[in-house]
């Protein structure tokens, strides 16, 4: 008898040893950040991705004559929303307080021509890069400038809350902004653009691709200097947590390249296919 009863402890034993083994009591938390992602399955249940964007933002989104929000990243997220199967609604923000925006949950992502920079990798999940871009120098013709070393002593503009006031505070932008005399912010690269044609301002600080937009629409006799203070990369802002819905966004992406959406898109805002994505 007592034999049987510790065999039988044994087998208790043992089976509670081959239990713990195999995921214990089944209460665990799953491994890994994104196993309570529910981001990508928010979104699609109620329906729609909130994007926030500076409205004013040519040619990555902007209201034209009609007052409607259009542009290359518009066309791109309308695409992407529909291999999602949601609706995208457009959100217009203040692109200084962009972060807040997100974080407080008034919008989904910040999908316009938002640069990537090391702060923004922290503070955000990031999408694949998705575009070129350069950070670069406008002036009228007669400036006399024709290199950021030309800035000695001179004022320049940039978009408050931009990548191009970030990069005045980075070691790429150090001499530039120890070089200036002043550094006007403006509350959109338009009235700053407005504020070099009057001559209050020697240059614009702002991203090419915008500059080029903009140059090549309106006539405007300026000039987009060649020698760039650098190159960046545009890309989404998602919530740091939001794992998985910037995951099927990437995925969306790739897929818009491989069947040639994406290109088609870059044609008709920039002349030709100007995307990087892999």
């Amino acid at each position: 008898m007592k034999k049987r009863l510790c065999l039988l402890l044994a087998l208790i034993m043992l089976f509670s040893v081959f239990a713990a083994a195999c995921g214990g009591d089944g209460n665990e938390e799953p491994e890994g950040d994104t196993a309570a992602d529910t981001s990508l399955e928010a979104i699609q249940e109620k329906g729609e991705l909130i994007l926030g964007l500076d409205d004013s933002f040519l040619p990555m989104g902007f209201k034209d004559e009609n007052g409607e929000i259009v542009g290359f990243d518009i066309d791109v997220a309308r695409e992407v929303c529909a291999i999602l199967g949601v609706e995208l609604k457009l959100q217009p923000i203040d692109w200084n307080s962009k972060e807040m925006e997100l974080n407080t949950g008034n919008i989904d992502c910040i999908w316009n021509g938002m640069s990537v920079s090391p702060e923004r990798e922290e503070a955000m999940s990031l999408s694949i890069p998705y575009l070129d871009n350069h950070m670069a120098l406008v002036v009228l013709p007669d400036s006399g400038i024709a290199t950021v070393g030309d800035m000695a002593g001179k004022n320049l503009a940039v978009q408050t809350g931009s990548t191009a006031e970030e990069a005045l505070d980075a070691p790429e932008g150090a001499d530039l902004k120890n070089a200036v005399a002043s550094v006007n912010g403006f509350a959109d690269n338009l009235t700053a653009l407005m504020d070099l044609e009057t001559g209050a301002s020697d240059a614009v600080l702002i991203d090419d691709v915008v500059a080029n937009y903009l140059i090549a629409t309106s006539g405007k006799n300026m000039v987009v200097l060649n020698d760039f203070l650098y190159a960046e990369n545009y890309a989404i802002g998602f919530r740091k947590d939001d794992v998985a819905l910037t995951e099927a966004v990437n995925g969306a992406l790739r897929e818009l390249k491989a069947n040639g959406k994406l290109a088609e898109i870059a044609t008709k805002w920039f002349g030709s296919d100007t995307t990087i994505v892999e």
